[in-house]
């Protein structure tokens, strides 16, 4: 294989990558504004319910999410420039971001998926309890709006089902009015609905609304964690184009600089019967204008 070739061979190699780095980046930047979406769909959509929660790690693994695609769109943009510009300290910045999401990503994605294991276990322990404990108690009054929508989101009634509504604080009060239930669970509500428990009034689900809240979070724990490792594994893909990249640089540093030290010490034993040639400019191997005319003397 001829030095030429090899040259050719190389010169291809790093102008491949250089395009597949820019789809990467496309991706990349297409992957972090999901993950940023995913985040903020997660807390803005369904915020209510994570009062609910006797764990803050569904929360987290959302923060987590919208940090990390933040820094992907930002990231994104920082790869473009260094692959354009072909630096390589901006392509070692860019090599250390990706390693960094890639490690906060997959924090969040294993996070959804332990949290996601334990979930029904979570919600019977604690979900009956905080809604009748807690229901239109004072100071209580973002749990009692999440218990609201909850029940008119998911048409369902109570935890398990409409009669733990009666062992809880809020029907044993003056302030449920004779209620058995609250309005919330009613089907057409209205002033003292909750009144009749009858199944033509109020929803009655199998399972209550422990089965339905799972069931949700469930969902929306497997998109967190599916969107965080997916999106990480690409990271990871990115990082090793980038170091490859990088290391093709430097090899073609490498090489340029072994053809000036060759093609300087051609020159000096060529003028060994004259003076010394000054040491020719890296950028500039060609031979010199006094160089040819000592050769054509000779």
């Amino acid at each position: 294989m001829t030095a030429v070739y090899k040259d050719e061979e190389a010169d291809w190699l790093t102008v491949c990558l250089k395009y597949l780095l820019f789809v990467f980046n496309f991706l990349f930047w297409v992957g972090g504004v999901a993950v940023l979406g995913v985040g903020v769909w997660t807390l803005v959509e369904k915020s209510d319910y994570l009062s609910l929660l006797a764990s803050s790690t569904f929360a987290v693994s959302a923060y987590i999410l919208i940090l990390a695609g933040s820094m992907v769109v930002v990231t994104g943009f920082l790869g473009c420039c260094a692959v354009i510009r072909e630096q390589k300290s901006c392509l070692s910045m860019y090599f250390f971001c990706l390693l960094v999401i890639f490690l906060i990503e997959l924090v969040a994605g294993v996070l959804a998926y332990v949290y996601y294991q334990r979930l029904s276990e979570e919600l019977k322990q604690h979900l009956n309890q905080t809604m009748t404990d807690n229901y239109a108690q004072p100071g209580r009054e973002a749990i009692t709006l999440a218990v609201d929508r909850l029940q008119q989101d998911f048409k369902c009634c109570g935890s398990n089902n409409s009669r733990d509504w009666m062992v809880s604080v809020y029907v044993s009060s003056k302030q449920a009015e004779d209620r058995l239930v609250p309005d919330s669970c009613c089907k057409t509500i209205t002033p003292h609905c909750g009144n009749r428990d009858h199944p033509s009034n109020i929803y009655k689900v199998e399972g209550g609304c422990i089965t339905k809240l799972e069931q949700f979070l469930a969902n929306h724990l497997l998109v967190i964690g599916a969107v965080g490792i997916g999106v990480a594994c690409l990271q990871l893909a990115g990082a090793v184009l980038t170091a490859c990249f990088i290391y093709l640089l430097y090899k073609e540093e490498e090489e340029d600089f072994g053809l000036w030290h060759g093609v300087h010490q051609l020159l000096i034993q060529k003028d060994q019967d004259g003076t010394l040639l000054s040491t020719p400019d890296p950028q500039h191997t060609r031979p010199t204008t006094h160089h040819l005319q000592q050769e054509d003397r000779q």
